[in-house]
């Protein structure tokens, strides 16, 4: 793909992130697009957030479960990058107004302690370099029409990131089995689903590591105090005004959120 057409998708996706609104997939535009096209597209969408005065605060990882895979026809996690303009704190409502079509995932955040740079990372290096973790939620966001995404399309919109939540509850990763650890996610006080840490590659540690080297063959370093979002442990919840989200896991605390307000679409 050609240089300019790069940054015209790019800026076309920042455009419809200020305006809340969307755009017809990627894909069905440029058949030919490939996943490294799509990386480049996110960078210039993400340069142009950190051009308007925002920083990057740490990467999400995406696509780790297999039905989301098979959903999108890929074999491999991919991934965003968040920003100080994505964070929202535990406890004060997420303005939908901000929003275009949201739907929340509940997952498991790492904070660094010191910079993690692949390749040659394994999940024993991941531990080392974790100051904690935390339960947290991510509420993706698409902005292209209808959620009629392939991986070409999520990864060019940044890996469909919104805003999240960080819980307050920190613990040691030292402490649990990441793997084993259950996570039970309620919906307006029911039960929504139940899980564990495994669905995400096994172990949300490998995700991690799997990021770090991927990063590190980009010439992409984890920096410390960089927090990273280790993939969906729940079925994507759709939210509207006046819900509220729990996610429990084991052996760690809980992850608050509610909504308000109406999104765009």
């Amino acid at each position: 793909m050609k240089p300019e057409d790069i940054e015209r998708y790019g800026d076309e996706l920042y455009e419809a992130l200020l305006a809340r609104r969307t755009v017809a997939p990627l894909l069905e535009r440029e058949p030919d697009i490939t996943l490294d096209d799509a990386y480049r597209i996110q960078s210039r969408m993400v340069a142009r957030r950190v051009a308007a005065g925002e920083t990057i605060v740490g990467k999400k990882i995406g696509v780790t479960s297999k039905p989301v895979q098979d959903f999108l026809g890929v074999f491999q996690p991919d991934f965003g990058q968040l920003t100080s303009g994505m964070v929202c704190r535990e406890g004060e409502p997420i303005d939908l107004g901000r929003l275009i079509q949201p739907k929340a995932e509940a997952e498991l955040a790492f904070v660094l302690k010191r910079d993690l740079v692949g390749p040659g990372i394994t999940a024993m290096d991941v531990i080392h370099a974790t100051d904690y973790v935390l339960p947290c939620f991510e509420i993706v966001d698409s902005r292209i029409t209808d959620w009629k995404i392939k991986i070409q399309d999520t990864v060019a919109d940044n890996a469909s990131c919104g805003v999240f939540v960080l819980g307050q509850t920190k613990g040691d990763p030292k402490d649990f089995d990441m793997s084993l650890a259950g996570m039970v996610l309620e919906k307006n006080g029911e039960l929504f689903s139940t899980s564990v840490g495994a669905a995400v590659q096994g172990s949300p540690v490998n995700a991690v590591a799997w990021l770090a080297n991927t990063l590190g063959v980009l010439g992409i370093p984890f920096k410390a105090g960089e927090i990273i979002l280790s993939g969906s442990q729940s079925a994507l919840v759709p939210v509207v005004d006046g819900d509220e989200l729990v996610c429990t896991i084991g052996g760690l605390g809980s992850c608050r959120v509610s909504f308000r307000g109406r999104s765009a679409v």
